[in-house]
């Protein structure tokens, strides 16, 4: 069946890609990239810019007297950037002050522990508190520290059976819970994400990825090789997820970027995953496609193969947000999993990006970081962008009213933009307009909503109608037995009368 699926993967592929060109859009003066999503019949449509470049951010603009190298994380918290300076071994604190962005401070030494430098950082963390976690990589170790960089805890190998004591802990990425405890994905190992508890222990692992193998791989290593070659090849095991984030609800998104390209349209591959506290993934994906980025992988005549997301960020109402290193493209999700916006391309102008390693937000604006560049771009809605925030928010905050008149004021800018269509039908069907909303799902192609509306509909008109139902069914039940009757009582006297004929 999973060669079925790739072969039936690999012709859509053939038939239906399509090539994608970048563009250079304008904005209000402002430039921005080629945006676009897909339709019902997964066709490319152009679409307005949800987002243009409202900064980007270089060393010198802040000041540096060495420029930022190979960094590999951002973090916001409040109106502060930090920067996980990987290459320099250091850590940049950034303040966000209106439209200007200034180093608040460098963070390459702590107090009041023995090893007081960095190396290698790859991930910072900062709680609500201001303390803050660093994924010091190769000193083996996460390191907490309050805001004034004092010295608090470090996390550093667990002894713990479970854990491979052959292998070195190298923290690369942390996310804490409101609680204090704190996830670790490390490199090399292939259990899930680490746990910490807020004293320091750990407490074992969670969100193990699956198993991931190519089919041919599979027969090759079990039927044609030698016990000799087997033992030099590695295990089929699960692969680390490549980065983490944590929402207020404490549910962790995870990115995976080890997988089967042909995986990908059949839902196996799963390159982005909600977990819940006990590691299972509750993402939900109630569009045609699940969120895997681009759907196609040409571009041009080249293929450059599926989107490899890198890291994710999560907007309030549960929105997210992935960076594709592939073709240094932005994907937008709404909490069903349907594709708000996609933009972005590779390259060195404005707005594009060499490498794009990791990706924030503070409020609905974006940040995203290019290691090989070396600098910060910061996006920030447009007008139609911010529509498609505030019809959802309108939504989820119970005005329906309100929510339908944005996405129809969305339409005006994008009368293609399916998801407004859909949107309207759920405001519709929370204001109990049953008969409307069939014919916005119906506009939309969306036949989940419109069999929900219709079930709605359906029992609307028959508890407005029940006793004209009631009536009908009756006559229906009861004229054809008293015809019957009718018919049998004429026989009946027919017969009698013959029989007083013959005697």
């Amino acid at each position: 069946m999973k060669v079925m699926h790739r072969l039936l993967a690999l012709i859509m592929t053939v038939f239906m890609l399509a090539s994608m060109t970048t563009a250079l859009a304008v904005d209000d003066a402002y430039p921005s990239t080629y945006t676009y999503n897909y339709d019902y019949w997964s066709d490319i449509r152009e679409s307005p810019d949800a987002y243009r470049v409202e900064k980007v951010i270089y060393s010198k603009d802040l000041g540096l007297d060495v420029a930022m190298k190979k960094p590999q994380s951002l973090f916001v918290r409040n109106n502060d950037i930090y920067v996980a300076d990987t290459g320099n071994n250091r850590i940049l604190q950034i303040r966000r002050n209106g439209s200007s962005y200034e180093l608040f401070r460098v963070i390459d030494q702590i107090q009041g522990t023995e090893v007081t430098t960095f190396n290698t950082p790859t991930d910072v963390f900062v709680d609500v508190n201001e303390n803050i976690y660093i994924a010091d990589t190769n000193n083996g170790r996460v390191v907490m520290v309050d805001k004034d960089l004092n010295f608090i805890q470090q996390l550093t190998k667990p002894t713990d059976a479970t854990f491979d004591q052959s292998l070195s802990f190298l923290p690369a990425k942390i996310v804490v819970d409101v609680s204090g405890r704190v996830f670790v994905l490390a490199t090399n190992v292939n259990k899930g994400l680490a746990k910490f508890e807020a004293d320091g222990s750990f407490t074992g692992f969670i969100g193990a990825n699956k198993v991931s193998y190519n089919f041919a791989e599979y027969i090759w290593k079990n039927y044609f090789m030698t016990k000799a070659q087997r033992e030099q090849q590695a295990s089929f095991v699960p692969t680390e997820y490549r980065n983490i984030y944590i929402d207020p609800e404490s549910f962790i998104y995870a990115t995976n970027v080890s997988f089967s390209e042909y995986d990908l349209l059949w839902d196996v591959a799963q390159p982005i995953r909600r977990l819940n506290g006990i590691g299972n993934d509750i993402l939900i994906k109630n569009d045609r496609y699940p969120p895997i980025g681009d759907l196609y992988w040409l571009e041009g005549s080249v293929l450059k193969g599926p989107s490899k997301l890198v890291d994710i960020t999560v907007l309030e109402n549960d929105i997210y947000v992935v960076i594709d290193q592939t073709r240094g493209r932005i994907f937008g999700y709404d909490s069903q999993g349907v594709m708000l916006w996609a933009f972005g391309t590779s390259g060195s102008r404005e707005g594009a990006f060499n490498s794009a390693i990791s990706i924030e937000h503070m409020g609905n604006d974006l940040f995203v970081l290019d290691q090989n560049g070396g600098a910060i771009t910061a996006f920030t809605p447009t007008e139609y962008g911010q529509m498609i925030y505030d019809a959802t928010d309108s939504y989820l905050k119970g005005d329906y009213d309100g929510s339908a008149l944005l996405w129809e004021e969305v339409l005006t800018h994008n009368a293609n933009y399916n998801l407004a269509f859909i949107g309207i039908g759920r405001s519709l069907m929370r204001q109990e307009k049953y008969e409307e909303a069939m014919d916005y799902f119906k506009m939309a192609n969306d036949r989940e909503n419109y069999g929900r509306a219709f079930r709605f509909y359906r029992k609307e008109m028959v508890e407005a109608n029940i006793l004209w139902i009631v009536v009908v069914l009756a006559l229906v039940l009861i004229v054809p037995i008293a015809l019957g009757k009718v018919k049998k009582m004429r026989m009946e006297v027919e017969t009698h009368e013959r029989n007083k004929v013959q005697h």
